[in-house]
């Protein structure tokens, strides 16, 4: 299996959680304070990012939050549809098609605003021929250059900034990785090159800017499994992901990618019926206690995740539940 492959963030099986209340710092990306009392505005997330003792920034309420009860939403930076669902999900959202589907070429929206909201990468995507890009994602396995892929579309469309990664977290490459990421880097900038794309709009896509970014996409996307349904009460079906068909395809966001991560969390992410993220509370949690998913399955025994999330994530879990040798 390619080392670009193995690790993304999982959904998990949960226990309920009890965690301490810690100590930390204010960090600039904090719950906005204005009036919300408006009728016309709806209610802050009660939620703040701030600096923990231990593990960089974290995620915190701001208030008591129920177990069960929705924390925010958070739509994605980017989204892909995995190579073998691409002809059943959307292409800009990842729902899952039905008849009424809205075709592009050799791809398909779920909407008339999907496939309008699509063009801030698909007409730039569309210029170019990606048959050896894809198969060599195919052949390998890989997933996460085609979200390099999307994102390059975006900044050459004019959509995005090269640097809308930068927020994230990168992980650690070795220089196997590194040797692995030329043949990807090659294949996409000859993509553009072949479709006539100028060098200006290209000054961008240096291999040193492809690694960065595949670094950050490594820890940071979200495996999209689609639970297909509402939930009025997500402790009932927490496990409701893991239990469904094969994931959809990958996604990277900013706030949930800032929240740590515990063997045991108190909250978790579940995809309804497309690629729109929502945060929710496994247990209550208290005012100014951290929130903390679950990166990987919690149903590895302890040593499995410890070893995962070392040679994955770059670190060693000190959770409540690690250190109980669970």
């Amino acid at each position: 299996m390619s080392h670009l492959v193995r690790y993304s963030r999982y959904l998990s099986r949960f226990k309920t959680p009890h965690f301490p209340s810690s100590q930390h710092s204010t960090f600039p990306f904090s719950t906005t304070t204005e009036d919300y009392n408006k009728p016309s505005r709806p209610d802050p997330p009660p939620i703040r990012v701030a600096l923990t003792e231990s593990a960089g920034r974290g995620v915190f309420s701001t208030r008591k939050i129920g177990a069960g009860d929705l924390i925010h939403t958070a739509k994605p930076i980017l989204a892909h549809p995995s190579l073998s669902t691409i002809n059943t999900v959307c292409y800009f959202c990842l729902k899952k098609l039905t008849s009424t589907e809205f075709h592009g070429k050799g791809v398909a929206f779920c909407s008339q605003e999907c496939k309008e909201n699509a063009k801030v990468f698909y007409e730039v995507e569309t210029t170019a021929d990606w048959l050896a890009f894809d198969d060599y994602c195919r052949n390998k396995g890989l997933k996460y250059p085609l979200l390099v892929k999307r994102l390059a579309c975006m900044v050459i469309s004019g959509a995005a900034s090269a640097e809308s990664l930068d927020i994230l977290q990168p992980s650690n490459l070795s220089h196997e990785m590194v040797l692995e990421m030329e043949e990807g880097y090659g294949l996409l900038k000859s993509g553009f090159a072949m479709a006539n794309i100028s060098d200006e709009l290209m000054a961008f896509l240096t291999k040193e800017w492809y690694n960065s970014v595949l670094a950050r996409i490594r820890i940071n996307a979200f495996r999209i499994e689609l639970a297909v349904g509402s939930y009025e009460d997500l402790l009932s079906s927490a496990a409701a992901c893991i239990e469904a068909e094969a994931a959809v395809g990958n996604a990277v966001y900013v706030l949930p990618s800032l929240y740590n991560h515990d063997c045991d969390p108190n909250a978790h992410i579940v995809w309804i019926d497309n690629a729109d993220a929502q945060l929710k509370a496994l247990c209550d949690v208290e005012e100014d206690e951290e929130l903390r998913i679950c990166y990987i399955d919690a149903s590895m025994d302890h040593d499995a995740r410890q070893s995962f999330l070392l040679q994955g994530f770059g670190f060693k879990c000190n959770c409540l539940r690690c250190l109980s040798g669970d």
